[in-house]
C-alpha cells in the first residue's frame, strides 16, 4: 500500500474529522462570475438551506423571525400589513405569530395583509393584494381591507439598483420614509412601524422623524443578515397617533 494512502485509494483525512461539504460552483460559459459566486453563496447559505426545509420562501423569513423574538410585535390577534411582501417569506412568519389560521387553541385570531406591485402566489392564512401603496387611496384601501386599523406595518423593501453605493442608499432612504408615512395613515395608536434600511449617512432625518412618532425606535442587524451586507433594521414601537409630531420628545432611543 503506498504511503498517505488508505484501502480502497482513498486520500488520507485532512484531521478536521469530516469532509469539507462546501459547495463549490464550476463557471459555466456565457454566466458571469458575479453569477456564479452569488449561486455558490446561496448553495452554501445555512438560512437558505433551513428555509427550504422548513418550507419558508426565503431567507429573509428569519430576519422578521428574529426580530419578533427579541421584540415581541407579531402577537397573537395583532393585525399586520407587509408592504412589497413578494415573494412571501415575511408574511409567512406574521401568519404563525399572529395565530391568522386559529391553530393555536384560546388564543386570539389575527389578520395578515400583503401588497405588491407584482402579482404574488397565495400565502396560506395571508390576504394578499396586488397594489401600489403609493398609490392615492391607497391607505384607505388597506383600512377597508383589514376593516380598521394595523398594530403592525411592516417592509423589507428595497429600491432597484443603480449600482452606485450612494444612490442607493438615498433610493432606500427615501422608499422607508414613504412606508412611515404610509405607517402613519393606517396604524393604531400604540402600533410597530418596521423596515428595512441601509446603514449610511443620510437617515438622520428619518430617524429623527420616526422617533417624533414613536415611543422607542431601535436599529438593528439580526444574525439573518448577512454581515457582508449594509443592511439593517429599524423598529419603532409605541406608535403615538398621526398628529404624533406634536408630542413632547419623551421617546426611548438606541443605535
Amino acid at each position: 500500500m503506498s504511503e498517505g494512502k488508505k484501502p480502497g485509494g482513498a486520500k488520507k483525512s485532512s484531521g478536521r474529522g469530516q469532509r469539507d461539504l462546501r459547495v463549490r460552483v464550476k463557471s459555466a460559459k456565457g454566466r458571469k462570475l458575479s453569477s456564479t459566486l452569488w449561486l455558490e453563496r446561496q448553495l452554501n447559505d445555512p438560512y437558505v438551506v433551513r428555509a427550504k426545509r422548513e418550507g419558508y420562501r426565503g431567507r429573509a423569513a428569519y430576519k422578521i423571525l428574529e426580530l419578533d423574538d427579541k421584540y415581541r410585535f407579531l402577537v397573537p390577534g395583532a393585525r399586520v400589513v407587509d408592504l412589497g411582501c413578494a415573494p412571501g417569506g415575511w408574511c409567512q412568519i406574521a401568519v404563525e405569530r399572529v395565530n391568522a389560521l386559529g391553530e393555536k387553541s384560546g388564543k386570539k385570531i389575527g389578520r395578515v395583509l400583503g401588497v405588491d406591485l407584482q402579482e404574488v402566489d397565495p400565502i396560506a392564512g395571508a390576504e394578499v393584494h396586488q397594489l401600489d401603496f403609493l398609490a392615492d387611496g391607497a391607505d384607505d384601501q388597506v383600512k377597508a381591507w383589514l376593516g380598521g386599523r394595523a398594530d403592525v406595518v411592516m417592509s423589507d423593501m428595497a429600491a432597484s439598483a443603480s449600482g452606485h453605493k450612494g444612490t442607493d442608499h438615498l433610493r432606500i432612504i427615501a422608499l422607508v420614509e414613504a412606508a412611515a408615512q404610509f405607517a402613519f395613515d393606517v396604524l393604531e395608536t400604540g402600533g410597530t412601524f418596521v423596515a428595512k434600511v441601509l446603514a449610511g449617512g443620510a437617515e438622520n432625518e428619518m430617524q429623527a422623524m420616526l422617533k417624533r412618532n414613536f415611543r422607542k425606535v431601535v436599529n438593528v442587524k439580526p444574525p439573518a443578515s448577512r454581515s457582508d451586507s449594509s443592511e439593517k433594521f429599524v423598529v419603532a414601537q409605541g406608535f403615538r397617533g398621526r398628529d404624533g409630531e406634536a408630542y413632547e420628545h419623551d421617546d426611548e432611543a438606541e443605535d
